[in-house]
């Protein structure tokens, strides 16, 4: 395994959204401009789990207004590998159009090579964003040894990202058990 230098560059892939996305006339009064309230961006790291949809269910349901920008985020070991590029690239659509319709917030999206938990605090760096949004399984530090984990890494570079990191988690009730 090679490691990376923390003062190298990383490679990336900037996604066209599809053309579902609905784009907004440019207003017509100037009140209606957005420069009386300027949005956040919000970076959601997503994969193809169902924590990582679950952190963006709460995500946009939760922290998202309407001037706001989600930056989707999504590691890979190689961008050469386009079977696993092509189910990303239809994986963001899916949801830069699900995040238009139940908030209607401005998507953008990257693909990003290397180890999940730098790519995304290099991309938190660059954006500087209000908040960084991921799933984690809840599993103890045993038990995320065994299974490759986005959120595994992130503890180790929360010190490091410039903005507040936030874990969704899926809860399951155990019989009997009310929420």
């Amino acid at each position: 395994m090679e490691t990376v230098m923390e003062d190298e560059e990383y490679n990336w892939s900037e996604v066209k959204l599809h053309s579902l996305i609905p784009v907004v006339p440019e207003p017509e009064l100037d009140r209606e401009t957005g420069e009386r309230r300027r949005g956040r961006d919000i970076v959601i790291a997503i994969d193809h789990g169902p924590n990582s949809k679950h952190a963006f269910d709460w995500a946009v349901t939760h922290l998202c207004r309407l001037a706001d920008t989600l930056h989707l985020v999504h590691a890979v070991s190689s961008l050469k590998n386009e079977i696993v590029y092509e189910a990303t690239q239809g994986l963001i659509e899916k949801l830069a159009v699900e995040a238009f319709s139940v908030a209607m917030v401005k998507t953008v999206a990257r693909i990003v090579e290397g180890d999940a938990g730098k790519v995304i605090c290099k991309e938190a760096e660059r954006l500087k964003p209000s908040a960084v949004v991921m799933g984690t399984r809840g599993r103890g530090i045993i038990q995320s040894t065994q299974y490759i984990d986005v959120s595994r890494s992130a503890p180790n570079y929360q010190a490091q990202c410039s903005c507040p990191l936030l874990h969704s988690r899926v809860y399951k009730l155990r019989a009997g058990e009310r929420a």
